[in-house]
């Protein structure tokens, strides 16, 4: 890789121990909710990852012998796919949180939803779904390709409707959501991303972070966030967890209160790293299962500006 080629990695807990539990159902409380097992590869590694040249165009033509791929510094023992996923179909979680710190922000996430909703989705081939959530979680709109069920969808959701008890679950809804959402998904034919709109502040969830990027990672889901100012962000943990959330997933953070044009641009950024991905699997030359960490680095030709791929990923601990 040449020196202006700049590489932006994500760390992601790649694989995992073979069940994973949590609590998270929509409409319910967490202490009452049944438990999802997570099952994965143990010895295969799946990168997904964007390039992009120096005016920030995706690159769209790389051939694998351009690449070099190193596995805690060693090539791997076999490559075994790298295709190029283009203008493929696109997955869309819309999550907008209505807890009460973000009930002053709700307006300006309904309007970005719905220029999200208008303007990008693909009515002949893309699909979408609403949810609200803050203490507990709902679907307000099922999957669908049809913008107009789906601005009728954004236009549903309330303020406080999902807080019978004080506190927001963010944790809690973004794993059920990868898991329960995307699972049937064919994740390696389409672009699955969660539309997040939150001020990142989780205080009543049950599961963690870390977590989270483990069961969205499973389905290949991309966490883009607008995030809301806090209103005491001095204190707050919320931008962290939103910036973590985003860079361990493979997605980004806007703040949702730019000009049109900001936002406009920030929808567009989103379009084009998700039609324009490439696909690279393969066999590490050494894997212990010791929960170690692996670290990953991905060499591009010159031509290449920018590349979006995960840092690294843990072996799984039998």
């Amino acid at each position: 890789m040449s020196r202006s080629t700049r590489v932006h990695a994500l760390l992601v807990l790649a694989w995992v121990s073979p069940a994973l539990h949590t609590h998270a159902q929509a409409g319910t409380s967490a202490a009452q909710l049944p438990s999802y097992t997570l099952a994965v590869p143990v010895d295969e590694v799946g990168l997904t990852f964007h390039a992009s040249d120096a005016h920030g165009l995706p690159v769209n033509n790389l051939k694998l012998d351009e690449l070099a791929l190193f596995d805690n510094g060693k090539p791997p023992h076999r490559i075994l796919d790298f295709y190029a996923l283009r203008d493929h179909p696109i997955r869309a979680g819309i999550l907008i949180d209505t807890s009460e710190s973000m009930q002053p922000a709700l307006k300006e996430s309904r309007a970005i939803a719905l220029r999200y909703a208008q303007q990008l989705l693909r009515q002949s081939t893309d699909q979408a779904f609403v949810m609200d959530f803050g203490y507990s979680a709902k679907v307000i709109q099922p999957w669908t390709g049809e913008p107009p069920a789906l601005a009728a969808g954004i236009a549903r959701v309330q303020a406080g409707r999902e807080n019978p008890l004080p506190g927001t679950a963010i944790f809690n809804t973004l794993y059920r959501t990868c898991l329960a959402q995307f699972d049937d998904a064919d994740h390696a034919a389409t672009g699955n991303f969660i539309l997040l709109f939150s001020d990142g502040e989780d205080n009543a969830g049950q599961t963690t972070l870390e977590n989270v990027v483990t069961a969205c990672q499973h389905t290949n889901t991309a966490i883009y966030a607008f995030r809301a100012e806090p209103s005491t962000e001095l204190f707050s943990s919320g931008p962290k967890a939103l910036a973590e959330l985003a860079s361990q997933t493979g997605g980004r953070v806007f703040v949702a209160s730019g000009t049109d044009a900001e936002i406009d641009n920030d929808l567009r950024t989103i379009e084009a790293d998700l039609r324009n991905q490439y696909r690279l699997v393969y066999k590490p030359a050494e894997l212990r299962h010791d929960g170690s960490f692996h670290r990953i680095e991905l060499r591009a030709p010159a031509r290449v500006d920018s590349i979006v791929i995960r840092s690294g990923y843990y072996a799984p601990v039998r």
